[in-house]
Order: C-alpha cells, then structure tokens, then sequence
C-alpha cells in the first residue's frame, strides 16, 4: 500500500515492527521463523472506521430483527425470545426497519404488548435513531420521555405508540436499558466480540461509543492485556468542558489505545425519516453555530471532530462549520472528519478537500439502504452515497461499517464499495464506484492518517507496526466478481497472532 514498494515477495518482522521486504533483512534476523504463505497475499490490517464496538458486542446477544419482512414477523421473532425469559426481565433487540416491511406500517407497543405483557421489551432501530417499546418498557420512563432533539411518537389520543426517535431514544437506551448491564457483563460481552472483530482481519477500529463508557472498559481490557486490536477512542463533545479542567488531549494514551476525537450529531437518519434536508424536513441535533462553538473550543485543547451528518443541509451545515473555524484547527493540524455524508449537493461535494476535512463513510450502507433511499430520497439518489465523487474531488475517504447498523466485516465494506451491490442485482449508481485499491485505501492508510498514524500503521514498510492481514488470494488479481469468495486466514497485531496463527 505504498507507491514506492507496492509489492514484496518476502515480508520480515521483528519484534512488533516491519523489519524490511525482500533482501537479506529475512534472514539476517537472530532467530527467523519462516512462514510459506503458499501463494496467499498479506495487506496491511483493516482498520473499521466508525463502529459502535459496545453496541456491536451486545447485538451479538440481541434478538436478531435484521432481515424480518414484515412487523409480524418480527413480533414473531419477540415472542419467541419472550416465552424463554423470565417473567419482568429485559427483552433486547435490534436491526429492525419499518421501511423493509411489507405491507408497510409503523410498530406500535400494542403488537408487543401481545407477546410479552409483562415484560420491558426495548428494540433498536437498525440505524440505532429509533428505539420501540412495549407499555412495560414505557413505564419504566415515569413519563419522562421527551427531550430536546428528540421525538416521541403520538398516536391520535395524545399516547405515545411506544416509538422514540434520536435524543429521546438514545436518553431511554442509556439510563433504562444499558444502565442494568454491570461492568463485569460488558467485559463478557466484549472478549468474544473482540475474538470475532479479529478474525475479520481488524487490526484497528474508531469506537464511537465514548458516550457508552467505552474508555474505561477497553482500559480495562488492556491492563489485563485482552485487546488484540488498537483503538482510536471518541468521546462525546459534553465533556469538552471537563476534558479542558483535567487537561486531556487527543492522543493520550499507548499503541493500543488512545484518546481521540470528540463526537457530535447534527441530525437524524434516513431510516428514522429524521435526517435534515434542503427541503426543511428532519430533526436539527446541533446547530451550525453550535458546531462551530464546539470545533472552537475543541481545537483550544486539542481535539478533532467527528460528526454526524446523513442529510444535505446537515452535510452543508457541517462544513460551514469547519470552514468558519479553519484558522483556528488548521494550525494545529486537526484532522476532522463527517462521519456518513450519506446526501450531499454537488456544489458540496469538492469542499471537502479545499476545507480538509475528511469523508469517514460507510461502504456497506450504500447496498444494504438503496431501497430506502429510492423510496424517501427519490429524485435525488444520484448525490447520495457519492463515494466516487468524493475521493475524485480529492477528499480523504476512510471506510467503516457503523456496526452493529451493518455487520463488523472490512471484506463486505471492500466489496460494497467496489461492487455497488451485495444481492445479485445490477450495481446501484455505478457511477459512485470505487477501485478495489481505493477500497483498500480507505480501509488501511486512510484511517491511519485520521488517528495521526500515518508513519506507524497502514503500510507494510520498515518501521511500522507490524498490523496485517493473510488473505487466501490477492484482491487486486482478482475478477470483481470474485471479491465475495475471498477470505481471511490470519490476523496480526504488533507482531504477535491475533487469529489463526501458522501452521496453516
């Protein structure tokens, strides 16, 4: 992944550093141990750039509601975890989307309250904007459900149907849900997620759950030295305040595990339908003023911005923002980042790179949303998810998978972004392709650059972190077609094997 050396026969490592490529560097080392990849490929290791690691470990426990058709369907996919729990405790799900049910129709608490009366039953929208509860689970508010940048749905008597949207949503998840979860249940939780994440070739991710607590738990798990992959941490921009009294900046840490950014919403999704557009529809989070208030007080102490922004005004609001404080962060060499950028008008599409900020997208979103996005955004789909329009106006582009939304698997992000399309049908706006290098770009060396690890990771070049991947073949040889039946073998992290170590 570098144009100078863009290919070597032989790798050699020592210790957790690349030692050199092909010479007498592999057999110059005091005590080499020689492994035969037998015609497989070694990448540098994936970094995923936006996942929700917490969110993603429980969803493995989750009720699974991804995929379901119909709301009958997934009450079904309820009432049979219902009839296994005790009686009053929480039932938990996730992945549902009322846009993918036919007939078409919005959940209610009623259709839970059917299966499980007497039972809190709380279910996140697969986007994560939208949380739907049964009466058991309403009850636990004590009617304290509304909250400003938050919606709380209403049917015609003035009760709420048991469906709450981005603030109000997200307030109930983490006091009443996630707040019953010990510290010693999230770390079980979090281990064999960690074991799968490496298994899928990640060596790095870009946590987006500092609001959940995620900080102290991955500090947890490497005192023990349980974390296999590195992690860039967010934390959310509320504590601005508090992180410039303790004099904390972005960066503080080790190798596996950093203070980075700060995390910041402008609007709602378009699953939710709560996504800001030109046209005056959506739910404003932040505002423009306020964003650039907190990019203002961020870059006094040092800390990047990531932010939350799926419409075109919020996409527009957004880099109004960073524009206006660029004399402020640019100095100081911050590196911000619009974490989806998922709608955007063409006149905004080249700011990106004349503001420096970067894209920080998803691939996969692109093929799992296209329905959806016909549906709400018809008219305007040739602007949305406009990857290759992005990295052609010169943005810095990094790939995620904004897990547990999509599934924690670079290989599906590198064939979404390259493919346009992961079900058999004709590529969705192919025009908004990218090349399988651009691909593995925005899932090595860009994310490295974003974590300020340009010179450390993302490369296989002496000097760097030994971080890689062993893939069964290389997926710059092959067929488009043939990006599905690629595989990972292995997985190393600072020289030592995170997954299936040799002999293979």
């Amino acid at each position: 992944m570098d144009a100078a050396l863009p290919e070597a026969a032989a790798l050699a490592i020592a210790g957790d550093r690349i030692a050199g490529g092909v010479g007498t560097h592999e057999t110059a080392l005091a005590s080499p141990e020689r492994v035969d990849l037998g015609g497989r490929c070694v990448v540098p290791g994936f970094t995923d750039s936006h996942v929700h690691f917490l969110l993603w470990s429980l969803a493995q426990t989750d009720i699974h509601l991804q995929g379901a058709r119909s709301l009958e369907e997934a009450v079904s996919r309820v009432a049979e975890t219902a009839a296994e729990r005790p009686r009053g405790a929480w039932i938990r799900g996730s992945g549902w989307r009322s846009g993918d049910w036919s007939p078409p129709v919005e959940p209610t608490k009623d259709v839970l309250d059917a299966v499980a009366p007497d039972s809190p039953v709380a279910l996140v929208a697969r986007d994560g904007h939208s949380l739907w509860l049964n009466s058991a689970a309403l009850a636990e508010a004590d009617g304290d459900l509304q909250v400003d940048g938050g919606v709380v749905e209403m049917d015609e008597s003035g009760e709420p149907t048991g469906v709450l949207r981005e603030e109000s949503a997200w307030k109930f998840r983490r006091e009443r849900v996630l707040g019953a979860i010990s510290e010693d249940e999230w770390l079980g939780l979090m281990r064999p997620a960690l074991r799968l994440a490496s298994s899928r070739g990640v060596t790095a991710i870009h946590d987006k759950d500092g609001w959940l607590g995620a900080l102290p738990r991955f500090a947890a798990l490497r005192r023990d030295d349980a974390l296999p992959l590195r992690v860039w941490q967010s934390l959310p921009a509320e504590k601005l305040d508090t992180l410039a009294d303790l004099g904390i900046s972005s960066g503080l840490g080790d190798d596996y595990l950093r203070v980075g950014y700060l995390k910041v919403f402008m609007d709602g999704t378009l699953g939710s339908a709560t996504a800001r557009l030109l046209d005056g529809s959506g739910v404003q989070i932040t505002s423009k003023d306020e964003l650039a208030d907190i990019v203002h007080r961020a870059a006094a102490i040092g800390f990047p911005v990531a932010v939350h922004a799926i419409g075109d005004l919020a996409n527009r609001e957004a880099l109004d923002a960073f524009e206006q404080t660029k004399p402020e962060w640019a100095p100081r060499g911050l590196r911000h980042r619009i974490e989806h950028a998922q709608l955007l008008t063409w006149d905004d599409v080249p700011r990106f790179a004349s503001i420096g900020v970067a894209a920080s997208v998803q691939f996969s979103h692109a093929t799992s949303d296209r329905d959806l996005a016909d549906r709400i955004w018809g008219g305007m789909t040739d602007r949305a998810y406009a990857y290759g329009s992005l990295w052609e106006a010169g943005a810095l582009v990094a790939n995620g998978s904004d897990a547990p939304v999509e599934e924690l698997d670079p290989l599906a992000g590198l064939r979404a972004g390259v493919l346009r399309s992961l079900d058999g049908r004709p590529a969705w706006h192919p025009e908004q392709r990218v090349t399988i290098e651009q691909a593995l770009q925005a899932t090595t060396v860009n994310p490295a650059w974003l974590a300020r690890d340009e010179r450390r990771r993302g490369k296989l070049l002496p000097g760097y972190l030994a971080d890689l991947v062993v893939l069964d073949r290389d997926p710059l040889a092959c067929e488009p077609e043939e990006l599905g039946e690629i595989e990972v073998v292995a997985t190393m992290v600072g020289g030592r094997w995170t997954h299936n170590p040799p002999p293979w």
